[in-house]
C-alpha cells in the first residue's frame, strides 16, 4: 500500500464510508430541516449549493483533514508564486499570472513575468480593436467578416467554448470559426462558406510544428493564395500565436502580427494567453480583460479561503470522496444555459488529461484511482437523452448543475421552464420515489392486479444519487472566468491528493510517435519499414490494398 492509503486521513474516511455508504439523502434532509444551508456557499454572484452530497458534517472535516496532511495550502501558494511544480518538464505552471490583474510581481527564474504579460495585453488589443474597427483590412482593402482560428486541444477547446458562450456579446459584424480536426472535412466545409477577402486566419501552435495545425494551416495558405491570386496577401489574412518567429515569418505572417505565450503556460490552461485572441476578435478585449477580471477574482478566493469555506477545493475533495470511496467513475456536467454547449467539452481535456496519470510525483505507480471520466451536455436536451441511466441505472454518476438566473436571450416562460428542469433532476436524484409512492400512483391511475405488480418495479426510483448545483446572476464574461478558474483549481486540488503531477501529459506522445512511423507507410505504399504488430500491419495492408 502507498503512503497515501495507509496515512490516518485516509482510513479515517475509510471508516467513514463504511457508515455513510448506508445512508439516505432523503432522510438526511427529513432529520435536518437546515442541511441545504449547513452545506451551500456564496461567493460573489456564484451560489454553491452541495448539500445533496452523500455526506455530513465529519465528512468535511475528515476531507480537509486529508487535505492538510497533503500539504495542500502549501502547493496552491507554490503555484501562484512560479515554484516549478511541473515537476516532469522543469517549468512553473503559471495560468493564474495570465490573470492576475493585481499590482503584484510574479517571479520565475527571477525575473517578474508581469510586464511581458501586459505588454502582450497590450497588443492583443491593438490588433483585435483595428480588426474590429475596419482599420486591419484584407488584401483586396475590405474589412475582415470571418475569423478562422487553426489549433488543437487547449489551443481550441478554450477559445471555442468562450466564444460560444459569450456569443450575445459578439460583434454583429463577425463570424468565428474553428477548425482542429485534421480531416480534411472539418477545413473544407469551413472554407465553404468563406470569402477570402474578408477571412483572416489565427494559426495557434506554441512551436509552430503542430502537425494538425500546420497541415490545416497550409491547406488554408494555398486556399487563400488560390483564391486572391498573390502570395503577398498572406501578411494581411494571417495571425498565428506562436514563439518560433523564424517558422511563422517563412510562412509569410507580419511578425507584427504574431503572438507570443510561455513555456509556463500549458496548453489546456492557456486561454487567457494570446490563445485567447479569437475571444478578443470577437467579443473586444474590454469582455476579454473582464474574463481575466472572474478568473483573478476566483483565484483570489481559491488562496484566500478557509479549506472548508473554499468552492473549488471542496469541489475537488468530493470528487476524491466519490471517485476514491465509493469507486465512482465518472462525472457527468450539466449547464442548464445553452450557451455553455461546450462547457463539457472543455472539461473534458482540462480534468482527463491533467489527472490521467498512474504515476506519483516520485515516479511510483500509485495504488489507488486517479483522473475520472468527464462528460455532459446542456440541459434539458439531457433529460430526454441519457438522464434514465444516472436516474435508474447501477452505475453512481456524480452531476455538476451550472444556470444562471437570468438569461441572455429572454423570451416568454422559456427560462422559468428550464430552470424548473434543473431543480426538479437535482431533487428527482436525490428523493427518488419508493415502491410505495409508486403504488399509490399507479393506483390513482386506475391501474390494478398483474398489470400494476409487473409495472411497479419499473416506476420505482433508488434516488440517493449526488449532485452540485451552480447558480449565478446571468453568464457574463466576468462569472465565466470564474466558473472556468474553479473547475482549474477543482482539478489541481485532486492532483495535489493523488500526488500527480497536473500539468503534463506525456499519454499524447506515444501515438504521435507511432503515427509518424505509419503515415510514410501509407504515402508511399511501401512494406513497413519499422515491426508493427499483426493487427497493425493487416490495417496498413488493407488500406494500401483498396486506397
Amino acid at each position: 500500500m502507498s503512503k497515501l492509503t495507509q496515512s490516518a486521513a485516509w482510513q479515517a474516511l475509510n471508516a467513514h464510508y463504511a457508515i455513510v455508504k448506508t445512508q439516505h439523502m432523503r432522510q438526511i434532509f427529513q432529520d435536518d430541516p437546515e442541511r441545504a444551508g449547513k452545506f451551500s456557499l456564496q461567493f460573489d454572484d456564484l451560489f454553491f449549493d452541495f448539500s445533496k452530497n452523500r455526506i455530513n458534517a465529519e465528512t468535511i472535516q475528515l476531507l480537509v483533514a486529508l487535505a492538510e496532511q497533503a500539504g495542500l495550502p502549501a502547493y496552491i501558494e507554490q503555484m501562484f508564486t512560479g515554484v516549478k511544480i511541473n515537476s516532469t518538464e522543469q517549468r512553473a505552471a503559471l495560468h493564474t499570472a495570465l490573470r492576475n490583474r493585481s499590482a503584484q510581481a510574479v517571479y520565475v527564474d527571477g525575473k517578474d513575468v508581469m510586464p511581458d504579460i501586459r505588454r502582450v495585453l497590450g497588443l492583443m488589443r491593438r490588433f483585435s480593436d483595428a480588426v474590429r474597427n475596419g482599420q486591419h483590412v484584407g488584401h483586396t482593402g475590405k474589412a475582415i467578416r470571418d475569423i478562422v482560428n487553426i489549433g488543437i486541444g487547449g489551443s481550441d477547446l478554450g477559445p471555442l467554448m468562450v466564444c460560444e458562450a459569450l456569443k450575445s456579446y459578439a460583434s454583429p459584424q463577425l463570424n468565428v470559426h474553428f477548425v482542429s480536426n485534421i480531416d480534411s472535412a472539418h477545413l473544407s466545409e469551413t472554407l465553404k462558406k468563406l470569402d477570402a477577402q474578408t477571412t483572416l486566419f489565427i494559426v495557434s501552435s506554441k512551436t509552430f510544428t503542430t502537425q494538425e495545425t500546420l497541415t490545416n494551416a497550409r491547406s488554408a495558405r494555398a486556399w487563400l493564395i488560390e483564391q486572391l491570386g498573390d502570395e503577398q496577401s498572406v501578411a494581411k489574412h494571417f495571425a498565428a500565436v506562436s514563439t518560433n518567429l523564424e517558422a511563422t515569418s517563412k510562412f509569410g505572417i507580419n511578425p507584427e502580427n504574431v503572438f507570443e505565450f510561455w513555456d509556463w503556460v500549458g496548453g489546456r490552461y492557456s486561454l487567457w494567453s494570446a490563445i485567447g485572441l479569437p475571444i478578443a476578435l470577437y467579443v473586444g478585449m474590454d469582455k476579454f480583460e473582464e474574463l481575466l477580471d472572474g478568473a483573478h477574482a476566483m483565484d483570489n478566493h481559491f488562496r484566500s479561503a478557509p479549506l472548508d469555506k473554499n468552492i473549488p477545493v471542496l469541489m475537488g475533495l468530493l470528487g476524491i470522496w466519490y471517485g476514491n470511496f465509493f469507486g465512482v467513475g465518472s462525472n457527468a456536467v450539466f449547464p442548464y444555459c445553452q450557451y455553455l454547449h461546450r462547457f463539457p467539452a472543455y472539461l473534458q481535456q482540462l480534468d482527463m488529461e491533467s489527472n490521467g496519470k498512474g504515476t506519483d510525483r516520485e515516479g511510483n505507480a500509485v495504488d489507488y484511482d486517479t483522473g475520472i471520466t468527464v462528460w455532459g451536455e446542456p440541459g434539458t436536451n439531457g433529460q430526454h437523452a441519457f438522464y434514465q441511466l444516472i436516474h435508474q441505472g447501477t452505475r453512481m454518476i456524480p452531476a455538476d448543475f451550472l444556470a444562471p438566473l437570468h438569461s441572455q436571450a429572454p423570451l416568454g416562460e422559456h427560462h422559468a421552464i428550464l430552470l424548473a428542469n434543473c431543480f426538479a433532476q437535482t431533487e428527482a436524484l436525490m428523493v427518488g420515489k419508493t415502491s410505495a409512492e409508486a403504488r399509490a400512483e399507479l393506483v390513482a391511475q386506475g391501474m390494478q392486479g398483474v398489470a400494476l405488480e409487473a409495472l411497479l418495479p419499473h416506476k420505482v426510483f433508488a434516488g440517493n444519487k449526488p449532485t452540485n448545483t451552480l447558480l449565478f446572476d446571468k453568464l457574463d464574461a466576468h462569472t465565466l472566468g470564474k466558473l472556468i478558474a474553479l473547475y482549474e483549481h477543482k482539478v489541481f486540488v485532486q492532483s495535489v491528493m493523488w500526488n500527480i503531477n497536473p500539468f503534463d501529459q506525456w499519454g499524447v506522445e506515444l501515438g504521435k510517435q507511432l503515427a509518424g512511423k505509419i503515415l510514410p507507410e501509407l504515402l508511399n505504399n511501401t512494406p513497413a519499414v519499422t515491426p508493427h504488430d499483426a493487427s497493425t500491419s493487416g490495417l496498413i495492408q488493407y488500406y494500401q490494398k483498396n486506397h
